[in-house]
């Protein structure tokens, strides 16, 4: 498979990142240390080029309709500038992707989905648009560069780039405005990371004067480039799920702790499913957990009880920068989803102490 490059591929290895495939991308994994730039989106300000991630505008008068019927969440409370977080769920009860909706306006909207599920969502969503329903789909990932400036010195930095008040932009809201001289750049108070900060699209042709714009900008605050690596350990410290990880085509949504955007008061697909694993509980659970010894918890190490005996494995696991100990995640029989439960990491032929804890590892 041909790996494809980021628009800004150039000023990456100018900048001596590490590049490496991800999700059918050549991608910035470091630039410096994972540790070094996870501290400087916990502490001050850095930015991650996310411009892999897949955006599809969704418009029509019937566009919500459609929205509704695919993803669990209810994107009837959205409004003009309003960001939800949302899952597709396939008709087996399990998850096509995780993704954000932005609303535009009443009849146009902008889901941002993630790259490795970029075809399989596109293909998803069109199989249930229905063709008595005015709803235009267009796919603009490729047209789309994606910067996520997060932390807390974010807003400060940015600033002096846009008329948008960025202090008093509420958390999962977006404004349409002019960026550092691009015109409609969508500047968004999300992100990945539980730093605070702001994810800003625009369009590929603006994006060189845009990383430019802010890397100037941010200079004074401690500006860095931040990769893949510390990005994951950023989301790990907040309990964000990772999909492919976490929650993948044959995990429940009720299983891992979706349930809070899995919304009732409409129809959409497996809502039945959802509703009797509502109402009779789960089997199994996604836990928080961190190590009581040292050592490292990576992917797929078993997870084992008290008695040394094998009842989960692990989803996503590391080394915590701020905490300095090992946590993780991973899906363990309901018995043992209670925080404090002690549990066992698998690591080699060693069995480490662990206990499971509440998210988030780390206070925003």
């Amino acid at each position: 498979m041909t790996l494809k490059r980021l628009p800004l591929h150039h000023i990456h290895q100018q900048l001596g990142a590490k590049i490496m495939p991800f999700a059918g991308y050549e991608m910035p994994v470091r630039y410096t240390s994972d540790i070094d730039e996870h501290q400087t989106v916990r502490n001050a300000v850095g930015i991650f080029d996310v411009s892999h991630m897949g955006e599809f505008i969704v418009k029509g008068t019937d566009a919500c309709k459609l929205i509704q019927r695919v993803s669990a969440n209810d994107a009837a409370l959205l409004f003009d500038g309003k960001v939800q977080y949302s899952y597709l769920p396939n008709e087996q009860g399990g998850i096509v992707d995780d993704l954000l909706i932005y609303q535009i306006s009443p009849v146009e909207f902008m889901l941002v989905v993630n790259a490795s599920n970029i075809e399989k969502d596109w293909n998803w969503i069109n199989q249930h648009k229905r063709d008595d329903e005015d709803v235009e789909l267009i796919n603009i990932s490729d047209d789309m560069c994606l910067f996520a400036v997060q932390g807390p010195l974010a807003a400060q930095a940015l600033q002096p780039l846009t008329n948008a008040k960025l202090d008093s932009m509420s958390y999962y809201t977006f404004e349409k405005t002019n960026f550092a001289g691009a015109a409609n750049a969508i500047v968004s108070a999300t992100g990945y990371t539980g730093a605070g900060g702001f994810e800003i699209y625009v369009a590929n042709e603006q994006a060189e004067g845009v990383w430019t714009a802010i890397m100037e900008a941010g200079a004074p605050y401690g500006i860095k480039p931040i990769g893949l690596g510390a990005r994951d350990t950023l989301r790990l410290e907040m309990g964000y799920c990772l999909y492919g990880n976490d929650i993948t085509d044959t995990t429940s949504p009720m299983e891992a702790g979706l349930g809070w955007v899995t919304k009732f008061t409409k129809d959409f697909i497996s809502a039945d499913i959802f509703k009797q694993q509502k109402e009779q509980g789960v089997k199994r659970k996604l836990v928080a957990f961190e190590l009581l010894d040292r050592g490292i918890p990576r992917s797929h190490y078993e997870i084992c009880n008290a008695e040394g005996e094998a009842i989960g494995e692990v989803t996503s696991g590391t080394q915590s920068p701020t905490l300095s100990k090992g946590i993780g995640m991973g899906y363990v029989p309901t018995e043992y989803s209670k925080p404090g439960t002690e549990i066992n990491i698998k690591v080699r032929d060693r069995l480490l102490k662990g206990q499971v804890v509440k998210l988030p590892f780390v206070s925003r």
